[in-house]
């Protein structure tokens, strides 16, 4: 499949260095890129910068030219350039000559290649050559990466690194908060809280000194060390308020996660479906047997998954859409399943029971059909809302879907019941929109207890755990156990 490369390359005074970049990477030959973009953002430049480039888009027809109207710093040009960008794939270019293009065909690898969603090219990784500078910028760098490591939990080597590439539609999902060189803690710490596969390539580095015309200095570094410390509390990932933001606040209650999966474990067989999989907050937990074939909707998320799951034999990934019969009969048609387990999905969907009984096509004969549901109409609130919640079912509601799809139901129980007060306040009384990260954490830290007092009460739980066995002839219902 054809891809374009947008490089971005944010430009304040560079009129010594940036005809001959711009050249370099223009003459760049990369395999696997059959087109090219140079999106140059002049960053209000008092030199003869912005005559140069107006002179360079003449003759090249690559380069599109944009200018701030007044300085602002590198990460506010980078952010203009990702909006600009057209391209698969976006690589972040310095203006000077320190970073060399050559290295572009070792940093797109990993992403041409479908395993990686980020690529860092690391001046620290063995390489063929460096130009020696200055040691205490070197040690500035190291500490700022530890720093920066310590709080995402990546491995990096160089997280100061210039070269950075993106799948553009990853790095366009990511709001830019900082203007000056914070952008790159910022944006480090931002690909980690979206458990996006990193990797790092070693690449060569031509250091140029302070009387050459480098620009950082230690008050980048102190702004540096505030922003790691600032995006270490703060979830900010995601460029719009919705469904995705909230999945992925999900996260932080990963007991909550583990308690749906430890209550559908004695249910599932050995060849396990899940729709709906998203990034995969589920299907870490969910065994891994004869298959587990992971899928959703979002060409995005498939992406995800297939980056997370790369080489590994037992998981399957494929797009599935659950309300078309057309994508269900065609998976249908190669595979069968004795367990479908769809966590929280069944409300996205408008068309529920539509979609059941697509699913039972999916379904071996007595296969398990394995629901997490949102329960009780009347607490339907504004986040439902925002994540695209068509409804909140109620027990007998369910049922009678389930009876009209073809399946019968033999568990039936409401769970996670001290949850309904604080979604009660937040998101009906409130009206907010957001789940606040110290709450989840609260929580996420009562779910033990939780889980522990429901085994013995019967409480009415915000959520409903469905097991319904695939039936032909929906039959009665006279053995559903359940609270």
């Amino acid at each position: 499949m054809p891809k374009k490369l947008s490089i971005l390359i944010p430009v304040y005074n560079e009129q010594s260095y940036i005809r001959r970049i711009v050249e370099r990477v223009i003459a760049q030959n990369i395999p696997g890129i059959d087109e090219k973009e140079l999106v140059i953002v002049n960053d209000a430049s008092t030199d003869r910068t912005p005559a140069v480039l107006e002179q360079l888009q003449t003759e090249y027809p690559e380069i599109r030219l944009f200018h701030q109207t007044k300085n602002q710093g590198k990460g506010a040009a980078i952010a203009r350039a990702v909006q600009e960008c057209t391209g698969d794939i976006a690589l972040f270019q310095d203006a000077d000559l320190e970073y060399d293009p050559a290295d572009y065909p070792a940093l797109l690898r990993p992403i041409l290649e479908g395993r990686a969603d980020v690529v860092y090219g690391s001046r620290f990784i063995i390489r063929d050559m460096k130009r020696v500078v200055f040691y205490h910028h070197k040690l500035g760098n190291m500490f700022l990466t530890h720093l920066s490591n310590w709080t995402t939990g990546l491995d990096l080597t160089d997280m100061e690194t210039c070269y950075k590439v993106f799948r553009t539609e990853l790095l366009k999902s990511i709001p830019i908060r900082s203007n000056r060189f914070g952008i790159e803690p910022e944006i480090t710490a931002k690909i980690s809280r979206r458990n996006a596969v990193v990797y790092e390539v070693p690449i060569s580095y031509h250091g140029r000194s302070y009387l050459e015309g480098k620009k950082i200095g230690w008050k980048d570094g102190v702004s540096a060390i505030a922003t790691i410390l600032k995006y270490t509390f703060i979830d900010d990932c995601y460029t719009e308020e919705c469904g995705h933001s909230v999945l992925n606040s999900m996260q932080n209650v990963h007991r909550y996660t583990k308690w749906m999966t430890n209550l559908a474990s004695p249910f599932l067989g050995s060849r396990i479906l899940e729709i709906g999989s998203g990034i995969g907050t589920v299907a870490k937990y969910l065994p891994q047997r004869e298959t587990l074939m992971l899928t959703d909707k979002d060409a995005a998320a498939v992406k995800t998954l297939l980056n997370h799951y790369d080489g590994n034999q037992t998981v399957k990934i494929c797009q599935l859409d659950a309300e078309s019969e057309e994508q269900v009969s065609a998976l249908s048609n190669a595979e069968k399943f004795d367990s479908v387990v769809m966590f929280s999905v069944l409300e996205h969907i408008e068309d529920d029971v539509q979609a059941l009984k697509n699913v039972q096509q999916l379904l071996e004969p007595k296969g398990r059909l394995i629901l997490v549901l949102p329960q009780h109409p009347w607490l339907y609130g504004t986040i439902d809302t925002t994540v695209g919640h068509y409804r909140r079912y109620t027990k007998r509601e369910i049922k009678e879907k389930m009876r009209t799809a073809g399946y019968r139901i033999t568990v039936c129980r409401s769970f996670n019941a001290l949850s309904i007060p604080g979604w009660y306040i937040n998101f009906v009384l409130l009206r907010r929109k957001k789940m606040n990260k110290f709450q989840l954490k609260f929580y996420n830290m009562l779910i033990p207890f939780m889980s522990f007092i429901e085994r013995f009460l019967p409480l009415p739980g915000a959520n409903l755990f469905i097991v319904a066995e695939n039936n032909e002839t929906p039959e009665n219902e006279n053995n559903v156990s359940g609270i």
